[in-house]
Formats: C-alpha cells, structure tokens, sequence
C-alpha cells in the first residue's frame, strides 16, 4: 500500500492532507490560501509523483513559482507545501526530506507604497471628507483612522457594538466580505475580541446617524462590499488632498504611528489594534520604535549632564 500510495500524484496527496489536517482547523481566510498553492502545484508540476519528490524537483517547482511571485510570497508557498511533505516523509511515501536546503528566490519586489500617513496629512485628508449626515465611506475612513480597526472589523459594526455612555466600540466579529453572501464571523484571533475607545465628537456623530439603524445591522453594508470599493475613494481623497495615497490598511498603520509617536506604549497599542502580542506590533513598528528610541536617547544624556 505504501509502495502505491508514493506513486500518487503530489497535488493529489497535497489535496488530501488540506482535506485531513487544514479543513475546519483553521480561518477560512487561511484555508484558502492553502487552497491557493495547490492551483499552482497543478499548474506548475501537475505531473510530479511523491516518489519522484527530491531536493532538485523540488527546487525546479520553488524556482518556477518565484518566477512570478516576490521572495516572500515565495516563501510562504514554501512553508504550505512543506508541512504536507514532511507528514509524507513520516508516512514513509518519501524517503530523503526534498525540502532541505532549498534557495529561496522571487522577482524584484514592486516599489514600496507610503503605509502611513503623519498628522499633517491626516489631518489634511479629514478636511476632504465629505461627512454628511447620513452613513457613507467617508464616515467609514474617518472611523477606521480614529480606530485603527481592520477592515473587515469595521465593515462588521452594528449599533449594538456602540457603548455611547462609556465612549466604547465592542469589537467581537468580522464581515465575510469575500463570500457573495457576506455575513459575520469571528474576529481574526482571541485577542482581536476587544474594547476600543473613541473621543466624544465621534460618539455624538455616530450616535445620531445610526439611532434609527436596526441594532444588530452592520451600519455600513448594504450590498456586497469589496476592499478595493473603498481604497478607491481613499486614493480620489488623497489626491484631491495632495498626500501620499495609501489603503484602508495604511489608515490602521497611520492610527497606531500617531499613537506611538505621541508616546502612548507599545503595549496600549498593541492591545487597541488587537494583536495577538506586543512582538507583532514591535516587528510591523520597528523603524518608528528606533526613531523614538533615538529621541529618547538624547533625552538620557540631556538628564544625566545635567548631574554633577
């Protein structure tokens, strides 16, 4: 059985093991990626067998793959399809572990794009809003930059995640804005379900544009919501401000920047953007972390020059 089963076509074991070890394991945004690797496994070595796995087909079908993709994209690709092939050395379907000493490559990366904005360009960008009186995207932009939700977080918010007497959002869901049927789910992981506050101005903006909403409806969906919907408006926002243009995402990167710079602590900003722990938000933040440890710097050797 053995024998047959490391005749058998990789994408078809890769298949397989997603079906075993990933479905109803992990988030569905995650499974489809895994989902993704075995188009192009398909695509790029539809033929290879387990048994024919070694280092050098291996690396024929890495290279092929980094022929359109960037390193890093590479590299996750990498470690999807590994974990499959080291339960398959487990199993004995293959007997010498091909992913050992691979050479990660990619294309040259695409030219970095502004993450955020400082506060003159926010601030710049907020006058451009056009905030009337009833719900629109601009009001959404001016949420997530004053929240620092992800996306899929705000697109979820109802009127019963409001606390207007405490000046609170409850962030415990998402919106499955992928899927054409849309609908909640949960958040991204347990640290994500939290308690975000929000200035007074914002809760009796809120507070008055949403009182006739249904409770439990999301406040800003009303059909099927796409990413790039409102990345657009952001980027006629930004060029009609004269700003570097940037994402939604950038607005989240933007929220916790100002925070850092205005020395509110990594871990506060850790938990107000939801992150799992403060090594993500130290890693995502580091250029900022050195720059105000530079200033922080001089502010020490100013103290101590001042002892005699």
């Amino acid at each position: 059985m053995s024998k047959i089963k490391s005749t058998q076509l990789f994408h078809e074991y890769y298949e397989e093991w997603i079906n075993l070890y990933k479905v109803n394991a992990i988030r569905t945004i995650t499974l489809n990626k895994y989902y993704m690797s075995l188009k192009w496994i398909i695509k790029l070595a539809p033929n290879l067998r387990l048994c024919d796995l070694t280092r050098r087909s291996y690396q024929e079908l890495i290279n092929d793959y980094a022929l359109e993709h960037e390193k890093q994209t590479t590299k996750d690709f990498h470690h999807q399809i590994k974990s499959a092939i080291l339960d398959a050395i487990d199993e004995g379907l293959i007997e010498q572990n091909p992913t050992r000493k691979i050479i990660i490559k990619g294309k040259k990366p695409a030219e970095k794009k502004p993450k955020f904005l400082n506060e003159y360009e926010l601030q710049q960008l907020i006058k451009h809003l056009n905030l009337d009186s009833e719900i629109n995207w601009d009001w959404y932009i001016l949420l997530v930059a004053k929240t620092g939700l992800r996306f899929a977080e705000a697109l979820a918010l109802t009127p019963k995640d409001f606390d207007f007497t405490k000046q609170l959002l409850n962030i415990n869901k998402t919106w499955n804005y992928r899927s054409t049927t849309g609908g909640f789910q949960p958040t991204k992981n347990s640290s994500s379900i939290r308690k975000v506050q929000i200035d007074w101005q914002l809760a009796m903006q809120f507070s008055k544009m949403i009182s006739n909403t249904p409770v439990d409806k999301p406040i800003f969906v009303n059909q099927r919501i796409f990413n790039s919907t409102v990345n657009k408006r952001l980027e006629v926002l930004c060029k009609n401000a004269n700003i570097p243009i940037i994402t939604v995402h950038g607005l989240r990167h933007t929220h916790a920047s100002l925070l850092l710079f205005a020395g509110v602590s990594i871990a506060s900003v850790a938990q107000r953007l939801g992150h799992a722990n403060i090594t993500t938000t130290q890693s995502t933040y580091l250029h900022i972390i050195q720059e105000l440890q530079t200033q922080d710097n001089e502010k020490i050797m100013f103290q101590m020059s001042k002892l005699m």
